[in-house]
């Protein structure tokens, strides 16, 4: 078995994306605006936010960081959404999930406008990547094809086991391996003889969500 660290291809992938925001800003006389809502205080989202904040002023964005209280209302969150979707200075929208449980992801991540989508979850968004005709994928599929080019690795005609089946990961992840001429397997927490299944296949990708779902070693 082969780990293929993702940290190289970050810093790889970090230079060509200043000198994208360079060429937009040049283009269009600012820079590119990502905005990352946050609801409540969920100690990993609060650094997984942290991060894409940190990232996204790194690489020259102009970052807009909305923390909420875990008390804000569905209604409030979405007219915080509408109101950035009307905001020129704003070209992307992230919301961080898991929400609150009185807040329906779904309908957050709907009234995200396809265009300022840049994690690829609204249904129109979803739609093109299935159809073939992908405006943009999610991030984490996405990240992992980039892995696979960095180093060189040709999915075309091998077999792909993809362990999940989220629309965040799982369905996408199995798409882009479908479109780059992968067979694919779809396994998940109900599949029979999951290990043998992964045994099978010559690159693997866990999404399950859970730590150590394969074992110890996995």
């Amino acid at each position: 078995m082969i780990r293929l660290s993702g940290t190289e291809v970050a810093k790889t992938r970090r230079v060509s994306l200043r000198e994208r925001v360079e060429k937009f800003l040049t283009k269009n006389g600012r820079k590119p605006g990502l905005a990352v809502i946050i609801v409540g205080d969920d100690p990993a989202s609060q650094v997984y936010v942290r991060n894409k904040v940190k990232t996204s002023t790194e690489l020259g964005l102009e970052s807009f960081h909305y923390e909420l209280p875990a008390t804000t209302s569905e209604n409030e969150l979405i007219s915080l959404i509408q109101k950035l979707n009307h905001d020129d200075k704003v070209d992307g929208i992230l919301v961080q999930l898991p929400l609150p449980k009185h807040i329906r992801s779904e309908r957050a991540l709907e009234a995200i406008l396809p265009e300022k989508d840049p994690d690829g979850l609204t249904v129109g968004n979803l739609g093109l990547l299935f159809a073939g005709r992908k405006r943009v994928a999610p991030c984490t599929p996405w990240g992992v094809m980039a892995i696979l080019s960095h180093y060189g690795i040709d999915v075309a005609g091998r077999h792909a086991v993809v362990v999940g089946r989220s629309n965040i990961v799982g369905k996408p992840m199995a798409q882009l391996l479908l479109e780059a001429n992968a067979t694919v397997t779809i396994c998940h927490s109900k599949t029979q003889n999951l290990i043998e299944e992964c045994q099978r296949g010559d690159i693997v990708v866990v999404a399950a969500g859970k730590p150590r779902f394969l074992g110890r070693d996995a």
